[in-house]
């Protein structure tokens, strides 16, 4: 594969697995009353919504920038796992069967980013050539 193929790949990939995360992130802000009234709804307290909104936004621009890419990709796989089983474990409903499959397929790309890391455009990689 060619060199500059391969280096915005890693590039676009991040992004791509990070843009989710930033828009929900940043859509819990907005509508910061309304999230924590349905975190609360399956039992889960409303305090931690701050520590959600931190690690779906932070997370996501770290990975989109490529900082700490290892530690934000298992956080993230670890918070789509957690959010998978306390919001969409209802298999009779179909939509949350999907959006529970969905969360553990994102947390498999997680995985697989920790293990590989971000590839040479990204802060880490400067970091390490510096």
């Amino acid at each position: 594969m060619n060199e500059t193929l391969h280096k915005s790949t890693d590039l676009i990939g991040r992004i791509f697995m990070a843009v989710i995360f930033l828009t929900a992130g940043l859509g819990k802000i907005g509508g910061y009353a309304a999230t924590q009234a349905y975190m609360e709804s399956v039992g889960v307290p409303g305090m931690f919504l701050p520590l959600v909104i931190l690690i779906e936004a932070g997370g996501a621009l770290a990975l989109i920038v490529g900082w700490q890419t290892r530690i934000a990709a298992l956080v993230l796989a670890g918070f789509s796992v957690l959010s998978a089983l306390l919001f969409h474990a209802d298999f009779g409903e179909k939509m949350q069967m999907i959006q529970f499959q969905k969360n553990i397929a994102i947390a498999g790309g997680f995985l697989i980013l920790a293990l590989h890391g971000p590839g040479s455009w990204s802060l880490d990689a400067y970091r390490n050539r510096a």
